[in-house]
């Protein structure tokens, strides 16, 4: 259950805002390299910041739903292991 390896539908989205976050990121640099307003440049990084706070809830809410969710075929030793694994990932969704 938690060490699993699969994409799921969610993970190809979640690449595509990563990767935009990404040239975002660069477009930053751009930025100071060209000394940007200090208010514009700051405004750019709380928007990058929301952006991969965004994709990393997605992420693990997904993991969550399709990795930890017990089903009818989990014995108590995996449905334990879920349990551990979801106290351990709840650590990463705070901003």
């Amino acid at each position: 259950m938690s060490k699993s390896k699969h994409v799921h539908t969610s993970h190809q989205s979640i690449i595509n805002r990563l990767m935009r976050v990404n040239g975002h990121i660069l477009s930053v640099v751009e930025m100071i390299r060209e000394e940007k307003e200090c208010i514009d440049v700051s405004q750019q990084l709380h928007a990058i910041t929301k952006a991969v706070i965004s994709a990393k809830q997605a992420y693990i809410n997904d993991h969550i739903e399709h990795c930890l969710e017990p089903n009818s075929s989990s014995t108590p030793k995996q449905i334990n292991e879920s349990i551990k694994d979801l106290k351990v990932i709840t650590k990463y969704l705070t901003n």
